[in-house]
């Protein structure tokens, strides 16, 4: 079945208010703006609309509607934004084409996980484990990826806050956590992130971790086995090949291009366990995953019975977009398990991090946390929650964005100064730092000790990856932990170390 009129579509799923009219926002809440979108996104999720099929311009569909011809112009450019519709210009706008790859049916037995063996008192995989750390003992300044600017937090808020739970001194703060984590916070979570991330979730999903490590690791505990393999992309996140390894899970490393992971014909024959993705801003690159991709992603996991592990890493920063929404969001089977933290929106040591499983995981979630972990930070949890629910928590983020989009463009200028068209640069509309890629002939692990030495930070790019024969050159440089007069001379100095190692 196809829509024959998208206004008559529209017009039966637009809430309305007591006198029949066309209501501004909806029973929920939703705006007008939002419902439209929602409705169009659906229908084209669900076939109603065919790709290639030419929507009414705004101005007509609004006129059709009675409604503001922004409200619709919003709807669209969304949808635009997420891949959905098209321009072509001089004829308008049109369905995008999503439809996922073809997904093959064969399925090749897996190899089992052969651990390497140990020649010291660590274990096979504690030996792993610290030879490919990739933590630093140096968690701060120029130009530290990842860290936001605590020196900014509104601590005065947070003191008040925490002074009046102090105040009260109620004994289920003081004691060990209920399983999950505590309530008000994670319905605090479950609004945000509906409302924030387009996150399909109630509070009884939600589970308050100490951060995606936990996270990560309580989803393989519970539902892998010694010797499954995982899907991450290539470069990723040190710190997820860490913890799957040290679970005895086989990372299967999975390139990526412009849309994000890029899925062989060998990978699809041989299903992992696990699907570990940034699709919103991928790690450490910067990209953002294809509508097509994603859908695809979506299908083979439900097919396959895979589990998707989606790291919604960095979103809340974005800088001259709107953030998209979520994988969770299109998922429809319940293989997705959405990982977030507080880590880069309020400061790393609070430790406090979330998940949002599917509702038949919930419970089993829940009472995994609290056997293993016994639940934590209780206090800050309340605090977090009143820091939500006041509003305190959407105004730091908006605040943020701001600064940060002003060092960024401060330590790209420092770039082009330098450098010019000579290097490459990626990441730059989303996160807390930007890739600079770097020449083949220069050693990035070597600039990378000697900034080190000089007092800088410069992570290299090429340690992100896990097959070394496609790994490129280049640096990961934070900046919204550096104060604004400090980055180009911090980068003056870093430029001097580059050029010194550029033939």
């Amino acid at each position: 079945m196809r829509i024959a009129s998208l206004t008559d579509f529209l017009l039966m799923r637009i809430e309305r208010g007591a006198d029949g009219a066309i209501a501004k926002a909806g029973a929920a809440g939703a705006p007008l703006n939002r419902q439209i979108y929602q409705a169009i996104r659906e229908a084209i999720l669900s076939q109603l609309l065919p790709s290639a099929m030419q929507l009414p311009s705004s101005r007509d569909l609004a006129r059709e509607l009675g409604i503001s011809r922004n409200t619709v112009t919003y709807a669209y450019e969304q949808l635009i934004a997420e891949g959905y519709l098209e321009t072509r210009a001089g004829s308008g706008t049109f369905i995008a084409d999503t439809t996922p790859d073809q997904i093959p049916e064969t399925r090749l037995n897996t190899p089992p996980l052969t651990d390497p063996s140990g020649e010291s008192e660590l274990s096979a995989h504690g030996a792993q484990l610290i030879q490919q750390a990739g933590v630093s003992d140096l968690q701060w300044g120029a130009f530290m990826p990842g860290v936001p600017d605590v020196t900014l937090f509104p601590n005065k808020i947070w003191s008040r806050l925490q002074n009046k739970h102090w105040r009260r001194s109620r004994a289920d703060l003081l004691t060990y956590g209920d399983a999950g984590g505590y309530l008000p916070l994670r319905e605090a979570i479950a609004e945000y992130l509906r409302m924030a991330r387009s996150v399909n979730c109630n509070a009884s999903q939600v589970i308050i971790t100490t951060g995606i490590h936990q996270s990560l690791d309580i989803v393989v505990k519970l539902l892998g086995e010694h010797g499954d393999s995982a899907w991450v992309e290539d470069p990723c996140y040190w710190g997820t090949r860490s913890v799957l390894n040290s679970l005895g899970i086989k990372p299967v490393a999975i390139p990526v291009d412009a849309e994000g992971m890029r899925m062989r014909l060998a990978n699809l024959r041989q299903p992992p366990r696990f699907i570990c993705a940034t699709p919103s801003h991928q790690y450490p690159l910067g990209m953002v995953m294809s509508l097509s991709r994603r859908r695809m992603l979506l299908e083979y996991a439900a097919r396959r019975k895979v589990w998707i592990i989606e790291d919604d890493y960095d979103s809340e920063f974005r800088y001259g977009s709107r953030p998209l929404a979520s994988l969770q969001g299109m998922d429809t089977d319940g293989r997705v398990l959405y990982m977030g933290t507080f880590s880069k929106t309020m400061f790393p040591s609070l430790r406090i991090g979330f998940m949002v499983v599917p509702e038949s995981l919930a419970n089993a979630f829940a009472i995994g946390v609290s056997e293993l972990y016994r639940g934590s930070q209780v206090f800050m949890q309340a605090i977090m929650a009143d820091f939500m629910t006041e509003g305190h928590f959407a105004s730091h983020i908006r605040r943020m964005r701001l600064l940060y989009a002003e060092r960024l463009q401060l330590l790209q200028a420092a770039i082009d100064r330098h450098f010019g068209d000579g290097v490459t640069l990626t990441g730059g509309e989303a996160g807390l730092h930007l890739a600079l890629g770097l020449p083949a002939q220069c050693d990035d692990l070597a600039i990378s000790r000697a900034a080190r030495a000089a007092g800088i930070v410069a992570r290299p790019l090429s340690r992100y990856y896990m097959n070394s024969e496609a790994a490129r050159n280049g640096l990961l440089l934070g900046y919204a932990c550096v104060p604004n007069e400090q980055i180009a001379p911090a980068f003056d100095k870093l430029a001097a170390i580059i050029k010194a190692h550029w033939n």
